[in-house]
C-alpha cells in the first residue's frame, strides 16, 4: 500500500514487439462455429488493442484474409504440423508473407482427445464442410485434393475430412523432427522465433531448450486434452525454475481475469494467453463481443495494477513474494 500507483504502465514486449499488456489472443481453431465471420473479427480487434493475435493452423479463414484484417498488429502462426512436409512448408510460407512474425508448433494434440460432448452431439465441424479454409485455400493441400479427386465446391464434407486428417492426424511427431522445423521456419522468416506449446513437464522443457527453441507456452489445452492433467498453474514454476533463465516462457489455460495473470506472472511466466474469454464475446456478439471482453480485462489488469500496488510488469514477473503459496507435493522426479 501506499505506492505511487497513479503512474502505472501494463506495457510489455515480447520477441521485439511493445504491446498494451502481456496478453495475447490464444489460438482457438474453427471460429466459425462461434460467428460466420470466424477469425477476422477477433483479428481486428486485436490489432486495435496492440495485443498479440495467434493464428491456428485449424483457423477457418485464409491466411491472407486474417493477416488483412489484423492490418499491422503483432501475429504469431501457430502450427500443427503435418506429415507432409511440402504442405508444412507451404503453410510457413504462406504465415511469414503474411507478416507473422513467430512460430508456435503445438505438441499435445496429434489427435483429439476424447471429448464426450464433442461426440455426443457429432461436434466436428471439418467433417460437415466446416472451418477447412485455411486448408482449401493452400496450393499444396488443392493439389492433394486433385490427386484423390475431391472437389472441395461439391464434396465439401470429403474435402474438410482430408484437411482434419492433416491437422489432427493421430500420427505424432518426435524430437528427432524438432531440427528440421526450426531449420525451415528459421530459413524461411529469417530467423524469426520459434516456440512450442504444450509444455507440461520439466523433462520436455529441458528438451525444448536443448533442440533450440525461442519460448515454451505452458499449457495443458485447457484442459481438453490428457483427462486428469494437471493445472498448468502447477506445472509453470517448476519449468520456471528449471529453463526459466534459457528461455522465453509463456502460459496458457485458464486465464479467467487479472488476478490469473498476475499469478503466472509472479511465477516467472513472461507472457500470458487467453483464450475462452474472447471466444465467449465473439460468440456472443462477435466483433463488439470480442472487443467488449478484451477491453474489459485490460481495465481489469489496470485496476489490479492499482489497488495491489503495482506499478509495472517488471515488478511481477518471477516475483513470487506477490504469492502466499501452499506446500506443494513432493516431485516424484526431483
Amino acid at each position: 500500500m501506499l505506492v505511487d500507483t497513479n503512474k502505472r504502465d501494463t506495457k510489455h514486449h515480447i520477441w521485439g514487439h511493445k504491446v498494451s499488456a502481456p496478453v495475447g489472443f490464444s489460438p482457438v481453431g474453427i471460429n466459425k462455429i462461434y460467428h460466420p465471420q470466424g477469425e477476422l473479427p477477433v483479428a481486428k480487434v486485436a490489432k486495435e488493442l496492440n495485443l498479440p493475435y495467434c493464428l491456428s493452423t485449424a483457423g477457418s479463414q485464409p491466411i491472407e484474409d486474417v493477416a488483412a484484417a489484423n492490418g499491422e498488429g503483432p501475429r504469431f502462426f501457430q502450427l500443427y504440423m503435418p506429415h507432409d512436409d511440402e504442405l508444412t512448408v507451404s503453410l510457413l510460407k504462406r504465415a511469414y508473407n503474411s507478416g507473422f512474425a513467430a512460430c508456435i508448433l503445438t505438441v499435445d494434440t496429434w489427435q483429439l482427445g476424447w471429448r464426450h460432448d464433442d461426440i455426443n452431439t457429432s461436434n466436428y465441424a471439418f467433417y460437415h464442410g466446416i472451418g477447412a479454409d485455411l486448408g482449401l485455400s493452400d496450393p499444396v493441400f488443392q493439389k492433394r485434393l486433385a490427386e484423390d479427386g475431391i472437389d472441395p465446391k461439391t464434396q465439401p464434407n470429403e474435402a474438410g475430412a482430408k484437411w482434419i486428417d492433416n491437422v489432427w492426424h493421430g500420427r505424432a511427431h518426435s524430437w528427432e523432427r524438432m531440427p528440421w522445423l526450426i531449420k525451415t521456419w528459421k530459413e524461411i522468416s529469417g530467423g524469426m522465433p520459434f516456440a512450442i506449446k504444450g509444455i507440461q513437464d520439466v523433462r520436455d522443457a529441458r528438451k525444448a531448450v536443448e533442440v533450440g527453441v525461442d519460448g515454451i507456452v505452458v499449457s495443458n489445452h485447457a484442459g481438453r486434452q490428457v483427462d486428469g492433467a494437471i493445472a498448468s498453474l502447477d506445472a509453470l514454476e517448476k519449468i520456471v525454475d528449471s529453463v526459466g533463465d534459457k528461455t522465453y516462457i509463456m502460459f496458457d489455460s485458464g486465464v479467467r481475469g487479472a488476478s490469473d495473470i498476475c499469478k503466472a506472472l509472479a511465477l516467472g511466466a513472461q507472457f500470458v494467453f487467453v483464450g475462452r474469454l474472447w471466444i465467449w464475446g465473439l460468440s456472443i456478439m462477435g466483433e463488439h463481443g470480442v472487443r467488449h471482453v478484451m477491453k474489459s480485462l485490460l481495465a481489469d489488469l489496470d485496476i489490479m495494477f492499482n489497488v495491489a500496488g503495482i506499478q509495472s510488469v517488471d515488478q511481477l514477473i518471477g516475483h513470487r513474494d506477490w504469492l502466499r503459496q501452499p506446500p506443494c507435493w513432493p516431485d516424484p522426479h526431483s
